[in-house]
């Protein structure tokens, strides 16, 4: 539990929590969520949807939650990343405990740069999770 009393996420748990977000936002809607580059352009849509609706972060939390969970699910699967727990000092960085490690060594906090998009103005370069991705520095040049 973190210090409000909610739930902290296990670097473990987090492929089923991307598998569980993408059951539950598909079954009625048909959005390409496979996984695939591609497919964070859907992430950006939606996010985008979430921030015009008008609602606040915490009333949004665990859509982005799900919607981070995705994008650090896709770097798993498309750039050679793996779930890692982050140490303290990168908790107290991230404001996260858990990301993903670059086959390069260096962490990201996907489920950070899911809110950071949230909370980034429409015109701003923050926005884009496709972006992000393609620019991401330490991907693995193999696809698995």
């Amino acid at each position: 539990m973190d210090g409000e009393g909610r739930r902290v996420p296990r670097a473990e748990e987090m492929r089923g929590q991307a598998r569980e977000f993408v059951a539950r936002v598909t079954v009625r809607n048909r959005l390409p969520l496979d996984y695939s580059v591609a497919s964070l352009r859907v992430v950006d849509f939606l996010i985008e949807g979430l921030r015009k609706g008008g609602r606040g972060r915490d009333e949004v939390a665990g859509a982005l939650f799900g919607l981070g969970a995705y994008v650090g699910e896709v770097l798993v699967r498309r750039a050679g990343a793996v779930w890692v727990e982050f140490d303290e000092s990168q908790r107290l960085y991230f404001g996260q405990s858990v990301g993903v490690r670059m086959p390069d060594g260096r962490v990201w906090n996907p489920l950070g740069k899911v809110v950071n998009c949230f909370d980034a103005a429409a015109d701003s370069a923050e926005q884009s999770l496709q972006t992000f991705y393609l620019t991401l520095p330490g991907r693995s040049r193999r696809v698995a």
